[in-house]
């Protein structure tokens, strides 16, 4: 009889769930926590400027650059194009929050995608 409490999570479970989740999902919603999380950082949320920081902005959208650069080919169009698209908004609203805007091909993830231009 093994019981789990309920202050103990259960990681055999935790595991047999994970498993059962397919590669693509998973790449899709790391991205896509990257993206809010981003979103947030640019002043993007409700509150805006409260949580407004953007050099952990830019990590977030380098990271997700790097994500989506790495994963392309593990992933259809049909997930990979609009995860593209707002990676590129993202990047074009750091540009626009920038006092010092980066230099075309400097700016987050760029090294990924290439210079990003409005």
């Amino acid at each position: 009889m093994s019981e789990t409490s309920p202050e103990t999570p259960d990681f055999d479970a935790m595991t047999r769930d994970i498993a059962e989740v397919p590669a693509v999902e998973v790449i899709v919603t790391v991205a896509v926590n990257l993206m809010s999380a981003a979103a947030v950082k640019l002043g993007l949320s409700e509150e805006g400027e409260k949580y407004k920081d953007l050099d952990e902005a830019r990590k977030l959208i380098s990271a997700l650059a790097g994500l989506l650069d790495a994963s392309t080919t593990e992933i259809s169009s049909f997930h990979a194009a609009p995860l593209r698209d707002g990676l590129k908004s993202l990047q074009l609203a750091f540009r626009e929050a920038s006092l010092v805007p980066d230099e075309p091909g400097q700016g987050p993830g760029e090294k990924y995608t290439g210079a990003v231009y409005g």
